[in-house]
C-alpha cells in the first residue's frame, strides 16, 4: 500500500510504498475511501518543515529547551546528531477518514468486513489503515453521503468544544473563526437549537451554515454589534475556532460574553487572558482536548479500554458516532463544505493548495479520494535499495540483516550505527504494518519490506535477525529465529520472565547460531578503560552507579509490566551488565529495595544491591525523581587506592596520587564497539562471552523482581 509522509527536514511530501498492515487485537483493517487534508493542522506542519533551522527553533522553544538540556549532559556532538536524526524522520499525515472494513482483530465483535466506518486519529493518508475499535464509528445502512463521514474528526473536535462549553438548547453561541471546523461547529449548534453568531476577519459565510448573524471580527465595533444582537446581554457561550498567532480572538470572546459565560478554545491562537473582563464577568475558560475523552490515552487508543458511558457520555468514539448520527438523521449536512476532491496519487496538489496556493484557489474542505490499485494489499513490497529482493551478498566481510520491528530505537540508534559501520547490509524489514514501517523505510534503504516476520526467518539471504519490537515479544522472536538457524541481535531486555529466559537459553545452546543482547554500555570506551586498569582478582572493587532516569508517565508502554516489563528489567539491566563486565566475576547475590513514594507510583525508584564472587559489592541507584539538568548516568569505582568517575559516558576521571581527566565532546555509550564485536563473533574471530553475562544478569534481576513482588 502507499502512505503519505511529511519530510520534516525540508517540508516536502513523500509517498512511501509499504506492506499492508495486519490485524491486531482490538483493531480493524480498513481500506480508505476518502481522507481529509486539514488546512489548519497539516498546513502548519508542512510550513514548519519547510523552514530553516533557526525558524524551526524560534517556533518551537519547548524543543529547543530539550536540546539544551541534552547538550548540557550528553555533549554537543551527540545532541546535534540526535536532533538531525529526529528531523530526518518521516511524519505520517492525516487523521480523519472513511473507509471499508477489510478484516478485524481478536475482540472486535460488532464491526464486520464490508462495513463502512468513519475513523479518527489513526486514520492516516494511506490506502489501508489499522485503527483501534474505539476510534471508529459504523455508518448505518443507506448513509446519505460517504464523503461527509470523512470529516468525522473535525466534527468530533467541534462536538467536544460544544460539550466543554456546556452549551444548552436555545442559547446564543458565538463561533469565532469560520474555517472548516468553525462552519461545522456552527451547523451542529444550529441542529441543537441554538442561535449562532459567526465571527471572522473575512466574510466566509456558507449557504448551508445558518447563522443568526455574521459580524466581521476586524470591525472596531464588533463587540458593540454583538451586544446589540443580544439585547445588551452578550452571548451565552463562545467557541473559538480560529487559527492565528494573534490574541484578538481571546480579547473579542471576553468582550462579547455575558456575565458568567463560558469560553471554549478548539482552535489555535495566542491565549493571554486579560484579568479585568474575566474577573468582572466571572467568565470560565476551557480548552477542548481534540475530539473527545480518551484522546492521547494509551489505554483508550491503543489497548481499546473504553470509558464507561455512565461517567463519560462523549468519548472520542462517541463524538464520532454523534457526528455520523446527525448526518444520517438529516439534521446536519456538510457536503457543500467539501470544495475539492483530489485523487490520492495527486496529493501534492492538495498540499500546494494549502501552503503556497500559487493558483489562488478558494478551498475549504479538501478530500483525498482512493481508487482501486493492484498491489494495495501486498504483504511484501520491494524496498528502495533494489527493485526486487536482492540475493545474498557474497562479500565475506558483510552481514545481511533482517529487522523484526522498526520502532523509534531502531531508527534513532541501531540503523545509523549499522550504516556507519559499513559492514551491515540492510536486507529486510518486517513489521505488522502501521506508520513505523514507512518511517523506518523512509530513512534507510532495505531490499524488501514484509508484514510477516516469518518472511525474514525463511530468507536464506539473512545472516542476522535484529529484534527491535516491544519487550513482551522479544522472547518469542528470539527463540523462533534461533530455531530457524539465524543469529540474533535482540535489543534489551532479552525477555520478561524466567520461563522465557529458560526457553531462550535452551534454543541458543541447542543450535550453532550466535545470540547478542543490546548491552552496549560494556563496550563504551570509558568502561573499557576502567576495565583494563582494574585488577579485581587481586583487589575487590566497590561500584556506585547512579541513574537519573527521569520520569516517564504511568501509561507509557515501558511502565506496563505486561508489555514493557517495567523500567528495571527494561533499562537497569544495562547497569547490572556494566558491573558484571567490570568485575569479571559471577553475581553471588542481587536484591531490590523499592521506594515507597505515593507521588511516584511507578516501580522506577529502586536501590539494587549486588555482591560478586570476587568479593566486590555494588550499589545501583535508579530513580525517576531527579532533574533533567543533572547527568543521566554516573559511575564511581573504588579499588586499590584509585577512584574512577565516569560522567554520563562523556568524560572519565581517575583519582590516584593525582587527578587525570579524559573529557570528551561526544557521548559514547559503546554502540559502535558493540556492533564491531558482533561482526568479530559472526566471522569466527572471537568467542561470544557477553551473552553468558546477559543470561546471568537477566536471571538475577528477574529473580529479584519476583521476590520483590512477593
Amino acid at each position: 500500500m502507499k502512505q503519505l509522509y511529511l519530510m520534516v527536514d525540508d517540508g516536502s511530501m513523500r509517498e512511501i510504498d509499504v506492506p499492508a498492515p495486519t490485524p491486531k487485537k482490538g483493531f480493524l483493517i480498513v481500506e480508505t475511501l476518502y481522507s481529509v487534508v486539514s488546512a489548519g493542522t497539516e498546513r502548519s506542519l508542512a510550513s514548519f518543515g519547510g523552514k530553516n533551522l533557526i525558524s524551526k527553533a524560534l517556533e518551537r522553544p519547548d524543543q529547543v529547551k530539550k536540546v539544551l538540556e541534552k547538550f548540557s549532559t550528553d555533549g554537543i556532538v551527540t545532541t546535534m546528531e540526535a536532533a538531525f536524526n529526529k528531523l530526518g524522520e518521516p511524519m505520517p499525515m492525516g487523521y480523519s477518514a472513511v473507509g471499508r472494513v477489510v478484516s478485524v482483530g481478536q475482540g472486535v465483535t460488532d464491526v464486520f468486513p464490508g462495513d463502512l466506518v468513519a475513523m479518527v486519529g489513526q486514520a492516516y493518508h494511506a490506502e489501508v489503515n489499522r485503527v483501534n475499535r474505539n476510534l471508529v464509528a459504523k455508518l448505518p445502512e443507506g448513509f446519505p453521503d460517504v464523503r461527509q463521514a470523512a470529516l468525522c474528526a473535525l466534527g468530533g473536535i467541534a462536538l467536544q468544544g460544544i460539550h466543554q462549553a456546556d452549551v444548552r438548547p436555545g442559547e446564543t453561541v458565538a463561533v469565532i473563526g469560520l474555517g472548516l471546523i468553525g462552519q461545522i461547529c456552527a451547523r451542529i449548534l444550529d441542529a441543537y437549537g441554538c442561535d449562532v453568531i459567526g465571527f471572522d476577519i473575512a466574510d466566509r459565510r456558507a449557504s448551508g451554515t445558518h447563522l443568526r448573524s455574521f459580524i466581521n471580527s476586524a470591525d472596531d465595533n464588533a463587540a458593540e454589534i454583538a451586544l446589540a444582537e443580544t439585547q445588551g446581554r452578550g452571548v451565552d457561550k463562545v467557541v473559538i475556532a480560529a487559527a492565528t498567532s494573534s490574541n484578538d480572538p481571546m480579547d473579542l470572546a471576553a468582550a462579547i460574553a455575558r456575565d458568567r459565560a463560558t469560553i471554549c478554545m478548539i482552535g489555535v491562537t495566542k491565549m493571554d487572558i486579560d484579568r479585568r473582563p474575566y474577573y468582572k464577568k466571572e467568565l470560565a475558560f476551557t480548552i477542548a482536548r481534540s475530539y473527545g475523552a480518551g484522546r492521547y490515552q494509551a489505554d483508550y487508543e491503543e489497548k481499546g479500554v473504553d470509558l464507561p458511558i455512565g461517567y463519560v457520555r462523549f468519548t472520542e468514539g462517541r463524538n464520532v458516532e454523534e457526528f455520523i448520527r446527525l448526518i444520517d438523521r438529516g439534521k446536519l449536512d456538510v457536503a457543500d463544505l467539501i470544495t475539492h476532491e483530489i485523487p490520492f496519487e495527486d496529493a501534492q496538489r492538495a498540499y500546494e493548495m494549502i501552503t503556497t496556493n500559487k493558483n489562488k484557489e478558494r478551498y475549504l474542505g479538501i478530500l483525498l479520494a482512493y481508487g482501486e490499485r493492484d498491489g494495495k494489499f501486498d504483504p511484501v513490497v520491494a524496498g528502495t535499495a533494489h527493485g526486487k529482493r536482492a540475493k545474498a551478498v557474497d562479500a565475506v566481510d558483510t552481514v545481511n540483516v533482517g529487522f523484526v520491528g522498526g520502532g523509534g530505537f531502531a531508527r534513532s540508534t541501531i540503523l545509523p550505527v549499522m550504516k556507519a559501520n559499513g559492514s551491515f547490509v540492510l536486507r529486510a524489514l518486517a513489521t505488522t504494518g502501521g506508520v513505523s514501517t514507512g518511517q523506518t523505510a523512509g530513512m534507510e534503504e532495505f531490499s524488501y519490506l514484509a508484514n510477516d516476520y516469518r518472511e525474514v526467518l525463511a530468507d536464506e539471504g539473512v545472516d542476522l535477525v535484529v529484534v527491535s519490537t516491544n519487550h513482551a515479544s522479544h522472547a518469542k522472536f528470539v527463540v523462533e529465529a534461533l530455531e530457524a538457524g539465524k543469529s540474533v541481535y535482540c535489543e534489551k531486555p532479552l525477555c520478561l520472565s524466567l520461563d522465557e529466559l529458560d526457553a531462550i537459553e535452551t534454543a541458543y545452546r541447542a543450535g550453532n547460531a550466535h545470540l547478542f543482547c543490546g548491552m552496549n554500555r560494556r563496550f563504551a570506551p570509558s568502561i573499557a578503560r576502567i576495565r583494563s586498569e582494574l585488577k579485581t582478582a587481586e583487589a575487590p572493587a566497590v561500584y556506585d552507579y547512579i541513574v537519573n532516569a527521569g520520569e516517564i508517565p504511568p501509561d507509557h508502554w515501558t511502565q506496563d509490566e505486561a508489555s514493557g516489563g517495567g523500567r528495571i528489567i527494561g533499562e537497569a539491566c544495562h547497569m547490572v551488565d556494566v558491573i558484571q563486565s567490570l568485575d569479571k566475576s559471577e553475581i553471588k547475590r542481587l536484591s531490590l529495595v523499592f521506594a515507597d513514594a505515593p507521588g511516584y507510583p511507578c516501580k522506577d525508584n529502586v536501590l539494587i544491591a549486588m555482591s560478586m564472587a570476587s568479593g566486590a559489592i555494588a550499589n545501583i541507584v535508579y530513580t525517576s525523581m531527579g532533574s533533567k539538568k543533572y547527568p543521566k548516568e554516573e559511575l564511581r569505582v573504588f579499588s586499590a587506592g584509585n577512584v574512577y568517575e565516569m560522567n554520563n559516558y562523556v568524560g572519565l576521571s581517575r583519582y590516584s596520587n593525582t587527578k587525570k581527566t579524559s573529557p570528551k565532546i561526544k557521548q559514547d555509550k559503546g554502540f559502535g564497539n558493540e556492533y564491531a564485536y558482533m561482526l568479530e563473533v559472526l566471522r569466527g574471530e572471537r568467542e561470544n562471552n557477553a551473552i553468558e553475562d546477559a543470561f546471568q544478569g537477566h536471571r538475577a534481576l528477574l529473580e529479584a523482581l519476583e521476590a520483590a513482588r512477593g
